[in-house]
């Protein structure tokens, strides 16, 4: 398996993801509508601009190519926003990945590689959570993915087609080299908006609800770098190349830290004392979220190296330390 299709990956978790396809020696075309991507984010492969609402033009570029296999990245993310607006959630997230899926098909393309959301679990009865849960979404942005990956499923056990769905927890942090990293017009993580604030970009640095049942009130999260996620998909590849059967796994690391926390560990490695303000919850929020990622360490023998908050937020600072350099280079260079 050699050539590899990936939608959205001029995008965060997708460039990394692509960088790492490159480091390997993969042949990668990038297909992205740079709604939210960049092309300077793109490190190997070639980018071509489109959108998988077009259905004509993304055949004839996967025609073109002969994809071994695809990855998904492409996707709205935003749980407030898909509240606010949840058909814009299902013609993204679903209809466009119904698009892909039957170009693929119509291309006798059978290996496919999902990204997928915690926010498909809702709020668990029991933590950390494992795959077998039952998926309960509680906001339209989980239950778009949560319909593609029902999609997956039927489809996977009507035909020969394989397919892997990985299950983000919360995805922070940036590349090593500072190359690469979020780069959003206006973030919802929390991680880069307290690292905003920290940088002045933002007055303070707002806390959605503290009257969680949680140990101070605050919502806890299980924080992945982006990095040790990109290392899963490369494994996923492995195990579809050596015939490998339709798998859903779990990314994170099993333990999570309270937005009070997070605040704290980023006032520690920016040295500033940013303001806060708590204000009342989200709409689709869940109180807590871990992930029992065993399985994907048994099968695919995945081994996190970044696994510590404050070289997640260091990576991510030292990222947004010279973000605006890169934006306004850029646009000048336009």
């Amino acid at each position: 398996m050699k050539k590899i299709f990936v939608t959205g990956g001029a995008g965060y978790i997708g460039s990394h993801v692509v960088r790492d396809l490159g480091k390997k020696g993969y042949d990668v075309l990038i297909y992205d509508n740079l709604s939210t991507g960049h092309e300077w984010a793109v490190l190997s492969g070639r980018l071509v601009k489109g959108d998988l609402a077009d259905k004509s033009f993304l055949d004839e570029v996967i025609k073109d190519f002969k994809p071994d296999a695809v990855m998904h990245f492409a996707a709205l993310i935003q749980v407030e926003e898909s509240v606010r607006e949840p058909l814009k959630y299902f013609r993204n997230n679903t209809a466009n990945a119904m698009n892909l899926l039957e170009v693929m098909l119509e291309n006798r393309i059978k290996n496919f590689i999902f990204s997928s959301t915690a926010a498909v679990y809702g709020i668990p009865d029991k933590l950390p959570v494992n795959e077998d849960v039952p998926m309960n979404p509680t906001n339209p942005y989980g239950e778009s993915k949560a319909m593609v990956e029902q999609m997956l499923s039927d489809l996977s056990n009507a035909s020969d087609f394989n397919y892997i769905a990985l299950r983000y927890f919360n995805v922070a942090g940036a590349d090593s080299q500072g190359r690469i990293g979020q780069a959003y017009k206006e973030s919802t993580h929390l991680i880069t908006r307290a690292l905003k604030t920290a940088k002045g970009e933002l007055p303070k640095l707002l806390i959605f609800g503290a009257d969680y049942m949680t140990s101070d009130g605050t919502c806890i999260r299980d924080y992945i770098h982006v990095d040790d996620l990109s290392v899963a998909h490369i494994l996923t590849l492995d195990y579809l190349s050596d015939n490998g059967k339709s798998r859903v796994f779990n990314c994170g690391y099993g333990h999570g830290y309270s937005v009070r926390e997070v605040v704290q560990a980023a006032k520690k490695v920016t040295g500033i004392d940013f303001r806060t303000e708590e204000t009342g919850r989200r709409d689709g929020d869940s109180p807590a979220l871990l992930a029992d990622s065993s399985r994907l360490k048994a099968e695919l023998n995945w081994k996190p190296k970044h696994d510590d908050l404050g070289y997640i937020i260091k990576t991510a600072w030292e990222w947004e330390k010279k973000l605006d350099t890169i934006l306004n280079k850029c646009t000048g260079d336009k």
